[in-house]
């Protein structure tokens, strides 16, 4: 039979253990409600010329499909890891491609490139665009010259071959949000998309 402090020190270890189970609970709760409440917060921020931008139901990883950077190798978009990457597909033939790239340089330079990244991707296909193409964009510093040549990409990111389409993703290289047709990428509305993925 268990003496009074036996009994005591049982009961004691009892709520201990239980305590840690509610933390452990609460703990996990919070956890997921920060991703809810973040991809919410992202949702409240879908207004005036965000108005069509789509929130990912969750953060998926970006394609590995590889593209030429603007030192003429191949990289891919885990070389924006650690950065905020506006990453926006364009082409020549594309006339609303071409109407929103200067609020595309004009969102670079409001950061630090070495902390959000705006990536536009040319993605002529025909060879004879790519002269024009870099040229239409130096006159867009400070945005680099990407290129994917085999128009896959419009189809490996969310936007389903629209054009153009500006994906955003986060520091982990996640898609957490897109949208399809032209915007002003210098808009409050569009700082304050990238600023809350900044923030996280």
């Amino acid at each position: 039979m268990a003496t009074p402090s036996q009994r005591k020190s049982r009961r004691g270890i009892a709520v201990a253990a239980a305590l840690l189970g509610l933390i452990a609970v609460a703990g996990v709760v919070a956890y997921a409600s920060g991703f809810v409440n973040r991809d919410r917060g992202l949702e409240a921020l879908a207004v005036g010329e965000m108005a069509g931008l789509t929130i990912a139901e969750a953060p998926t990883p970006s394609p590995a499909l590889p593209f030429t950077g603007p030192d003429g190798g191949e990289t891919t978009f885990t070389a924006f890891e650690g950065q905020v990457a506006v990453v926006n597909l364009w082409a020549m033939w594309c006339a609303p491609c071409r109407e929103e790239m200067p609020t595309l340089a004009a969102l670079q330079k409001a950061y630090d490139p070495g902390e959000v990244v705006v990536a536009a991707i040319n993605v002529d296909g025909d060879p004879a665009q790519e002269a024009p193409a870099r040229a239409f964009l130096a006159e867009h510093a400070p945005l680099a010259f990407y290129r994917e040549a085999g128009f896959r990409l419009p189809f490996e990111l969310p936007g389903a071959g629209a054009m153009p389409q500006t994906v955003l993703i986060d520091r982990e290289g996640r898609i957490r949000a897109w949208k399809t047709g032209a915007a002003d990428w210098s808009s409050p509305e569009a700082r304050a998309v990238v600023d809350a993925l900044r923030a996280e």
